[in-house]
């Protein structure tokens, strides 16, 4: 019997702690080396990613976070090995589990991506993980979602 591939979606939320420090910062971390040890896992994110991220590291400007790290990080991000998904194939099972859920589209991007690659979703978003409970999406809270 072949084991199965090591796959998931990750979000925003579980990204930016591998820069930001936050509560489940090394959580992030935890998944990031446990996916980056394994030549055969693979992470996903929808293309909207990306710009979720930078509007965080924009939000921690507030912070004293400077724009110099944020550009930086957004880099740093980009290097990872992520697989991205573009979201155009990705709008209209999002919108239906948007609108089926009373969950936002970004969100339900995400959700979708995994089921359509049969995969978890890991997030660090506990409100999105308690909407989806009682679901048939396998979503995950980061603080229990390492493989």
């Amino acid at each position: 019997m072949t084991a199965r591939p090591l796959r998931a979606v990750v979000d925003a939320s579980v990204a930016v702690k591998l820069f930001v420090p936050e509560n489940l910062s090394a959580e992030a971390h935890s998944l990031f080396a446990t996916f980056a040890s394994n030549p055969q896992a693979e992470l996903f994110v929808p293309g909207l990613f990306f710009i979720e991220c930078a509007n965080v590291f924009w939000k921690w400007r507030r912070h004293g976070y400077p724009a110099s790290a944020a550009a930086g990080h957004l880099d740093d991000l980009r290097r990872l090995d992520l697989t991205v998904i573009p979201t155009q194939a990705l709008a209209a099972p999002a919108l239906h589990i948007a609108f089926e859920h009373d969950v936002t589209t970004y969100d339900a991007c995400y959700v979708a991506a995994a089921a359509q690659l049969g995969a978890p979703f890991l997030t660090a978003d506990r409100k999105l993980v308690a909407a989806l409970a009682s679901t048939q999406f396998d979503i995950r809270w980061l603080a229990q979602a390492i493989p």
